[in-house]
């Protein structure tokens, strides 16, 4: 066994362990920031140096070592990074918290880079506990009504939802007498598995992912905890929780589902279901909302179901099945960092003005006109606007559906766009063109300034220059060509 290629894992895990040791002995919590900043970055350089080692596994092929692993490990880190460098002011509201928030993000994240290595059934629900108990706390961290509230519903529905995918899993198991992915799907062309258990286990399975995912009907979660956690961990959970889901859906219903071909076109017309409901659902319900978390929140499940339109063309049509997964996660790329820019900012700004509704962004435009142009190019890029990475996104999800039999799906998908301009252009008319009831400026500290334009840039130059994260993403579904 090659512990080499664990290294991420053990340096996230000691950080954290450490992170809660030096909280005992330091004065300054602030050190405890950096010390998980410098942990994050020396995993990611671990991970990068990962690069082309395909073919690896670890403890008995329970976890892969592969390239869509470490992509996969990029993007979390990535995400944790600037979720700690973007909480720099926010973290003064849990004072007390601060070691335990720093720790908990780091395990959440290890959970989550887990879940996207895992080639074991056993291994990923170990792994998307890991992420969720992790999740489950920092979303209560503020200790008020509403973020108690908000913990204890993800608590209860989460417990479910991992009850739900514990026995789907326990079916295939039955049905195959295998828990490893691979084998899986061996032992289900060798014996020509047909049986009513495997096929509820698989539709189980879906259900506990789409929980994950936030697709309806899984999604009754979502608009609460969105409103009730702190904002940097409803940016996190937003884009971090989502981009576990995806990963362990792609690497679990290719590997271990997606032989024979009827049995993945059945899984991939069910997504393809799920992307139109969690569409309209999500954009539907996002119009009347007056809290912009709470908006973002059914944003959310409505940019699920965009991403749905990838696994349903990956399931539909397995001959083009790198492209949908490399679309998928190109997608997921600046989703992350759309997603990730707009709570940030709305950190900042609801950090002065003390309030989470959109009227109270009126004249932002004037007060703090580079923070206004920041949160409208995330939310241009939600819709789906030019140059914006969404643009992007979306156009290369949606044009290899349409070229595999699923236009119908593609003009759905057009359609809910043009409705989601509605409200997330409604921000935007209210911060420019609304009068401000103060001419008090916004300030900030230099830290979430820095993870603010890094995903701005990030925005803009994935819409522009779209080519090298497209090749990374083609590069990281080689394993679903093999």
């Amino acid at each position: 066994m090659n512990l080499e290629l664990f290294k991420p894992e053990i340096t996230l895990a000691a950080t954290a362990v450490l992170v809660i040791l030096l909280d005992l002995f330091v004065q300054q919590k602030s050190i405890t920031k950096y010390l998980s900043l410098a942990g994050i970055i020396v995993a990611g350089v671990f991970a990068a140096l990962m690069s082309g080692s395909d073919g690896s596994a670890l403890f008995n092929n329970m976890v892969a070592a592969d390239s869509f692993a470490v992509f996969f490990k990029l993007l979390f880190l990535g995400i944790a990074f600037l979720v700690i460098l973007g909480s720099s002011d926010y973290e003064n509201k849990f004072a007390n918290f601060k070691s335990e928030y720093y720790a908990l993000i780091l395990l959440s994240t290890l959970g989550m880079i887990l879940m996207a290595s895992a080639t074991d059934l056993i291994t990923i629900y170990v792994a998307l506990e890991l992420a969720s108990v992790s999740l489950y706390v920092l979303v209560s961290l503020l200790k008020d009504k509403k973020s108690t509230e908000a913990a204890i519903k993800y608590l209860l529905l989460g417990a479910v939802a991992s009850a739900v995918l514990l026995y789907g899993m326990a079916l295939v198991f039955g049905s195959t007498g295998e828990t490893q992915l691979t084998a899986i799907t061996q032992a289900v062309q060798a014996a020509g598995i047909n049986s009513p258990a495997f096929y509820v286990g698989v539709v189980l399975m879906i259900g506990g992912f789409g929980f994950k995912i936030a697709a309806v009907p899984f999604q009754m979660w979502v608009p609460d905890v969105y409103e009730g956690a702190p904002t940097t961990v409803t940016g996190y959970l937003s884009v971090g929780s989502k981009a576990a889901g995806f990963a362990v859906i792609l690497r679990v219903f290719f590997s271990a589902f997606g032989m024979p071909f009827t049995m993945s076109h059945d899984w991939g017309i069910i997504f393809a279901v799920l992307a139109v409901v969690s569409m309209i659902v999500g954009n539907v319900a996002a119009i009347p909302q007056t809290n912009i978390k709470r908006m973002l929140g059914y944003s959310s499940i409505a940019q699920a179901g965009y991403l749905m339109v990838g696994l349903a063309t990956f399931g539909v049509a397995m001959s083009s099945t790198m492209y949908a997964e490399s679309g998928v996660l190109f997608f997921l790329v600046s989703y992350a960092l759309t997603n990730l820019g707009a709570f940030i900012a709305i950190v900042i700004i609801s950090d002065k003005i003390n309030s989470d509704n959109i009227a109270d962004y009126a004249g932002m435009g004037k007060r703090s006109p580079l923070m206004a142009l920041a949160l409208t190019l995330c939310l241009i890029s939600l819709i789906g606007i030019p140059p914006a990475a969404g643009f992007m996104a979306k156009f290369y999800i949606f044009s290899l559906a349409a070229q595999n039999g699923l236009l119908w799906l593609v003009i759905i998908a057009a359609i809910n766009s043009v409705i989601s301009a509605y409200y997330y252009l409604r921000v935007v008319k209210v911060m420019w063109f609304n009068s401000a009831p103060s001419k008090e400026k916004v300030p900030s500290s230099v830290l979430p300034k820095v993870a603010l334009a890094i995903c701005c840039a990030g925005v803009l130059l994935l819409g522009i220059i779209p080519g090298l994260m497209m090749k990374l993403a083609e590069l990281a579904s080689r394993i679903f060509t093999a």
